[in-house]
Formats: C-alpha cells, structure tokens, sequence
C-alpha cells in the first residue's frame, strides 16, 4: 500500500470508501444536475420582486410621510415592523389553511411585499443612531420593545386567522358540506 492510500487524504478522494456505494462506471459521465437558475420559476421570481418594490415604497413613503426627530423613538420603523408580523402571520394562516393553493400569493405577499416592508436594518440603524446620542433607555426599549410587540402581533395575527378558519368550518360542517377552501372553489 502506497502512502498516498491510505489516511484521511483517501477518505476526502474516494466517496465509495466513506459511503460504501458502488462506484461509477468509468466510461459514463455522472448525471448532472439541474442548475438552480433553471428551476427558478420566472413567474414566482416576478411576484418577489413586484412585491418587494412595492413594499419598499410603501416603507419609504411612510418613513417620509412620518419623520422622527432625532434622538426620539423610531414610531414609524416600530409601527411598520409590527403591523407587518401581525400581516404575515394573518397571511399565512390565510395561504396555508383557508385559500386554496396557489403558487403567487405567498412570494409576493410574504417574502416580497411583506418581506421588504418589515425591516431589520432600519430597526437596528435606528437603535444605533440612539445609542450613538446617548438614549440608552431609548435604544433598549426600541429593542425590547419591539421584539416583544412584534411577538404579541404575531399571536394576534395567528388567533385572528384561526378564529376566521374555525368560522368558515363550523357551518359548513352543521349542514354536512364541509369544504377546506372557500366558496370560490367548487
């Protein structure tokens, strides 16, 4: 046996030796695969990207519409990231238990509008820029407060969307036509 053969250095170049599979043929090239690119749908890439303009304008508009001062709270940065768990956490109970599938609304909905509109960055720039003027106080309640905030909007959002499903249930049930979607779908 060769030094080369042996150790870690033959583990690390010869897979059938880890995996105990049999090798491939010599003369056969490994199937290949799909290139991510390719098996990205054109139409669910579109619906992101509508999305995410869209809620990034509708972010920016607000924070123009409603500045805050320096050295203040950050209200529009804290009302935009918790009304937007309360959305998404309503939206997707809407996607995923009531609506009937659908390949468009959870792209540009959740990951795009949603996506772009809620903001982490903004979130903690804003905690900085307070902690760089010496509101310290400030910054921890930006921080707390908002986790905490965006948590409760989150169970709201998740209760609301609940309830609306347990309504939509109940009678179609007591007269024996129960549906799992809603009465568009027949």
């Amino acid at each position: 046996m060769r030094a080369d053969e042996s150790g870690p250095e033959r583990e690390s170049r010869d897979p059938t030796y880890i995996s105990g599979a049999e090798p491939e043929p010599r003369g056969e090239p490994a199937p290949s695969r799909e290139p991510f690119r390719s098996r990205l749908r054109k139409g669910v890439l579109a619906a992101v990207a509508l999305g995410g303009v869209l809620g990034g304008s509708a972010r920016y508009v607000l924070g123009l519409t409603f500045p805050t001062p320096r050295g203040t709270f950050p209200v529009t940065t804290f009302a935009v990231n918790v009304s937007g768990a309360f959305l998404l956490a309503l939206l997707l109970v809407y996607v995923l238990e009531i609506w009937p599938p659908t390949r468009y609304v959870r792209p540009f909905a959740g990951v795009g509008f949603l996506g772009s509109f809620t903001t982490f960055s903004t979130w903690m720039v804003d905690t900085d820029r307070l902690l760089g003027h010496g509101h310290y106080a400030i910054a921890a309640f930006n921080v707390f407060g908002s986790l905490f905030a965006g948590l409760a909007a989150t169970g709201l959002g998740l209760a609301i969307g609940r309830m609306a499903l347990a309504r939509r249930v109940r009678p179609a049930a007591r007269h024996g036509r129960a549906r799992r979607f809603g009465w568009w779908v027949r």
